[in-house]
Order: C-alpha cells, then structure tokens, then sequence
C-alpha cells in the first residue's frame, strides 16, 4: 500500500517537473519520456489500489487515474499550439489532481471515523434528488418560454427585411434537392437563395445547384479552406460576404420549409425584437422517431440545462437567423474562424447586446422540419461534443461523474432497492429521482418529435449510456485520431487553437 501511494507521489513529481521547468517541457523528446514514465507509474499504482482495497472510493480514484492518463497522452501527442497545450493540460492536470486528492481525502476519512457507507448512500441520494429537480424546472421553463407560438399580426410584405437564405453544400445527395425544392416555394416576397459548393469531390452537388439555376438560386464555388480555418466556417463566411439580404438564414440540407415557413420565423424575430434567433425545427412526421436518440440527447442538453447559470445560451447549428449587420458588428466568422459551433459566440454578443438573441422551438404549424438519419445524428454529436466542453478532459470526467452517478445512479439505485438490496427510504428517494429524470427526457423527446410517447420513458437510461460512449469517443478522435466531416478532418483546426478569439469590431 505505501508503495502504491510512492509511485503515485512520483507520478505527481513528474507532472511538477514538466510544468516547472519550461525547456524541460520545450523539449517534446523528454517530455514525451517522462509523460510515459509517470502513465506507468499512474497506470500501475491505480491498478494495484483496486486490486488491494476494491471500494467504490479506489474504483473513482482509477477512472480519475484513467483521464490523467489521458491528458498525458496529450502532452506527448502535441496536437495544439505549444503555448495553448501548456496552458490547457496544465490546468486539466490541477483539476484531476485535486479531485484525486479530495477523493483520497474522503476514503481516507472514512476509514478512520468508521463512517457508515449509509452516510455515502444519502449523500449520493440528496445529489440526485437535486439534480433531477433542477433538471425537471429547467426543462418545464425552458420549454414554455421557447415554444413558438404562432404570431398574430403578420407584418405586411412591404415591411419585411430582405432575406438571404444561405446553404453551404459539399458531397450532398438527394437531401440538398429537397431542401432547394422546400425553399424555392416559399412565399416569402424578398427572398434571396445562395448556396455554395464547398469544393465536393463528387458530381452531384454541382447537377443539383445546376437545375435549380432557372429557378433563381445564386450559385458559388468554394475555396480550399484557408490555414486556420474551419472548412464549414469559411463557407459561412464567403456565403454572408456575398449575401445581399439584411438577413441571413443559415441552415442545413436536413432542413425542409412549408412555403409559409420563412415568414414565420421572420415574423417572430420581429416579434421579440431580436437581433438573432436560433430556431429548434421539428422531426419531419414520416421520421421513426424512435430512432432518433442521438438527436434526442442532443437537444436535451440545449433545454434542459440551466444555462443561465454559466452564460452560455442554447444554440443550434441547422437553422439560425442574423441580421447582416450584426454579424459584422460582432466580428464575422474570421472571429470563430476554428469554431466548431461559431453561432455560439454571436448568440453570446447579442445578449449582451440590449438581449438581443432568442431560442426557439418550431411548432407544426410553422411548417420547418429537419430530417436527419442516424448515421448523421452520430457524426454531429462526435463533431460537436467534446468542443462543446472546450476541449477539456476534465469536463469530461465531470460531465461522466454526473451522468452515471447522478442521473443512471438513481435507476442503479432504485432497481437495488427492488431487490432488497438497500433500505426503503433509499428506494423511494432514488426512484423518484429516475422518474423526474424520465419526465424530463421524456418532455424534450416529445416537444421535438424525436422520441414518440411510448418509446420516450423507455429511452431515458439509454440516453445517458449514449451521451456518455459518444462524448468519449469524441474526446478521444479529436486528441489522438481525426473527426472526418464530409471527407474532411476537422481536429487540426479545432485543435490548434489560440487562448484569445480576435477582438470584435466596435
């Protein structure tokens, strides 16, 4: 045991040495030497306190160990810029060292008080029950104030701003067609449809943008992305500096309009006064809804969250509406040049901006719809996950502790209970907490149309196990692998980032 506990101290000597003494770190050959001398000793000592002391304290002491490694790994790869890699692993390193600590701490403790695994039981319990409650007002507030309620008073044609409808395409099927087709039967009376060919390797992006020439569509031709820039971002930024609309609609080929549909969402923004709006379309309604998890878990954490708390407001890539003059105002995409999720930074500036940004969820009577296969929901939520947690192991490992302890925990919890195996109180309270989490996924499933009501309840603990496998597996392409979007790799730009965005034009 003391030697576990020596090796366990070396291992955290060596991170110390490594951030201490820059050349030591500024020399990648001996970093990546003393990186894995101290993934051994972590790898070995970890092992050997679970095989030694099996408790649920050495089990989180392990995984704890597990993401240490990870950002080790990392250290040696040398994936981002030198300056950001030290500064990021340093911190990841801070924080999984003090959670290890605290850990150690709390076993520690209880071993010498004698504290009764009852006390550790009611604590967890007391998370769950809170979370699961917070969890169920945010959705019910978050729900009611962005449904999109149909707006009365229609501003007259005369008075509705110019639009530009804007696509970025690249190795499209069939999907950009329908989506052309949704758009150019719109009755929107100032309506301009621009989309751009971002350099597809196949022919059927071009025939698609070719036939819908007569009917008024502008076409562009993309450009092989610049250094240190996003592929998707670069589009976006040649779409808005050739748009002629004061407002601009970027949205995605999984996106279909009811000829009213442009409108609508127009309307709406007018209504609020917003400057910006990100819009939530409804599942089409011939989609299995069923089979639309990935989505579902997606959304969930868009609603259901208390973002307000860490001022950071629901986005969502597929269809969102700026006016054009804002956009610049707010830097343009040469700002979020390497953002995997660039509308989040301009919902930011907007709010602070007389609140000037709004979320909302298209109803059926709006007539926007998305439709996205399984495949698709897949590649977004690895493309979009780890980003969303900047980047960050030790986001991971909180978001993880949360997920299976909290939210899991209470059906782990519950379902003991059932077999005798914890006493009744505990039953209760966890069972509780399962059925607040059941409604909530179950509230945002159905509000989207992703899950029908029967499937729904059922998907609920699935749900987590989903988020938890894809987040992982998006932590690990982005670090150590490649995230291949329309045939392109998106981690070296992602990754090889810089701590300070460019200042934004006054």
């Amino acid at each position: 045991m003391t030697l576990l506990l020596v090796l366990l101290g070396v291992s955290v000597a060596v991170e110390v040495l490594l951030f201490g003494i820059r050349p030591i770190w500024a020399h990648l050959p001996t970093r990546r030497v003393l990186s894995g001398i101290s993934v051994l000793l972590i790898s070995f000592a970890s092992a050997g306190l679970i095989m030694l002391h099996p408790s649920v304290f050495t089990g989180l002491f392990f995984a704890v160990s597990a993401y240490r490694i990870i950002n080790l790994l990392r250290m040696a790869k040398a994936r981002m810029h030198e300056a950001y890699l030290y500064r990021t692993t340093r911190k990841t390193g801070l924080w999984l060292g003090g959670g290890q600590a605290a850990l150690f701490a709390a076993w520690a403790y209880s071993e010498l008080w004698s504290v009764p695994a009852m006390f550790w039981v009611g604590l967890v319990v007391f998370m769950q029950t809170s979370a699961a409650t917070v969890l169920l007002l945010s959705t019910i507030r978050r729900l009611r104030h962005t449904r999109l309620a149909p707006v009365t008073s229609s501003t007259v044609s005369e008075h509705l701003p110019t639009l530009t409808v804007a696509i970025p395409a690249r190795n499209e099927t069939d999907e950009l067609e329908e989506c052309l087709r949704s758009i150019v039967h719109s009755d929107y009376p100032k309506l301009e449809i621009i989309v751009l060919d971002d350099c597809s390797q196949t022919k059927r992006t071009p025939a698609i943008l070719r036939d819908f020439a007569h009917a008024g569509v502008r076409f562009l031709q993309g450009e092989p992305p610049r250094e240190g820039w996003l592929a998707k971002n670069q589009a976006y930024d040649q779409l808005a500096k050739a748009a002629n609309g004061e407002l601009i609609l970027f949205c995605g080929v999984d996106i279909r309009f009811e000829p009213h549909g442009l409108r609508e969402l127009v309307n709406t923004l007018q209504h609020k006064n917003k400057r910006m709006m990100c819009y939530l379309p409804m599942r089409k309604v011939h989609e299995r809804p069923q089979f639309a998890l990935m989505q579902a878990v997606r959304y969930m954490w868009e609603l259901s969250p208390p973002r307000k708390l860490f001022r950071r407001p629901p986005v969502l890539s597929s269809c969102w509406m700026i006016f054009r003059q804002d956009l610049h105002k707010f830097g343009g995409f040469s700002a979020v040049s390497r953002a995997i999720v660039p509308e989040a930074h301009f919902a930011r500036q907007a709010i602070k901006s007389s609140d000037g940004y709004g979320f909302a969820r298209a109803g059926v009577h709006h007539g926007v719809t998305s439709t996205k296969s399984l495949a698709a929901q897949r590649q977004t939520a690895i493309r979009t996950r780890y980003p969303s947690l900047h980047r960050r192991p030790e986001m991971v490992a909180i978001i993880t502790a949360s997920e299976l302890g909290i939210l899991l925990g209470s059906f782990v919890l519950s379902t003991l209970g059932m077999l005798g195996l914890v006493p009744a109180w505990v039953t209760l309270i966890a069972g509780l907490s399962a059925l607040c989490f059941v409604i909530t996924y179950s509230l945002v499933a159905i509000a989207t149309r992703t899950n029908s009501w029967f499937f729904a309840p059922l998907l609920a603990p699935l749900s987590v196990v989903t988020d938890v496998v894809l987040m992982h597996r998006s932590m690990w392409q982005y670090e150590f692998s490649e995230v291949v979007w329309k045939g392109r790799n998106v981690c070296l730009p992602v990754m090889h980032v810089y701590a300070k965005l460019p200042e934004t034009d006054s």
